[in-house]
């Protein structure tokens, strides 16, 4: 497994849709992609299953899976490849630097799926819709642009709803169970690999889209916490 990993990083050096902590980026994804087409985010993409997903969709639109796991980046990158889809690219960086590569209000929307909800206290910084990560969403985002939430932990369902309602953000769609659902958009019956697993083994899929507010509140994110973990700290 060890030299399977060490031959994947060696490919991601070759892979011309891969980039690995790329300087002086912001503002030139246009030219990388060769064209002006809008730009939209996969955080923590794992295998980039979304990002390819929605390229399929939307040919007339670029997307970026962003991950630190280059063993998982190796895996989207190839299949993208493979299907000859030029408006998919993946970012190895860390996400907390997201900033540094890209301009302010680059990205057209941001997909949030399946991520690690970061359960334990000590790690709710960690949550990728928490307030420090939405701030600097807010600088890459353009003004109209949506954040997408899709995720079986009901603890992180729960903890984004109770930000975005402190922090004024602006609710747009709230699905309980997208199973349940009737009518289901196309965006959300892509599959990644963590959703076919059903690690939370509850066969409910939740998903959140909101937008930014012009302002954040000056709301401390650690009481915001607090607040969390006393109403809701047997939720999952």
């Amino acid at each position: 497994m060890a030299q399977k990993k060490l031959q994947r990083f060696e490919d991601l050096k070759t892979l011309q849709n891969v980039l690995q902590y790329p300087l002086n980026m912001g503002g030139n994804w246009k030219t990388f992609f060769n064209n002006k087409n809008p730009i939209t985010l996969e955080l923590a993409c794992g295998k980039g299953e979304y990002a390819i997903g929605l390229a399929e969709l939307y040919p007339q639109k670029n997307f970026i899976g962003i991950d630190i796991k280059g063993n998982r980046i190796w895996v989207g990158a190839k299949k993208a490849l493979k299907l000859g889809l030029s408006n998919v690219a993946y970012l190895r960086i860390q996400i907390d630097k997201i900033t540094e590569y890209f301009s302010a209000e680059e990205i057209e929307d941001i997909w949030i799926t399946f991520p690690d909800p970061q359960l334990r206290t000590g790690k709710a910084k960690k949550r990728l819709t928490h307030p420090r990560f939405l701030r600097s969403y807010k600088h890459v985002l353009h003004p109209k642009g949506c954040i997408h939430l899709k995720t079986d932990s009901t603890a992180l369902y729960k903890f984004t709803k109770l930000v975005i309602e402190r922090y004024h953000c602006f609710l747009l769609e709230d699905i309980a169970n997208v199973n349940n659902e009737k009518i289901v958009h196309e965006e959300l019956k892509i599959k990644t690999y963590y959703e076919s697993l059903d690690i939370a083994k509850s066969n409910q899929i939740y998903f959140l889209k909101f937008s930014l507010p012009e302002f954040f509140p000056d709301i401390s994110a650690d009481k915001l916490l607090q607040q969390f973990l006393k109403e809701y700290e047997h939720v999952d």
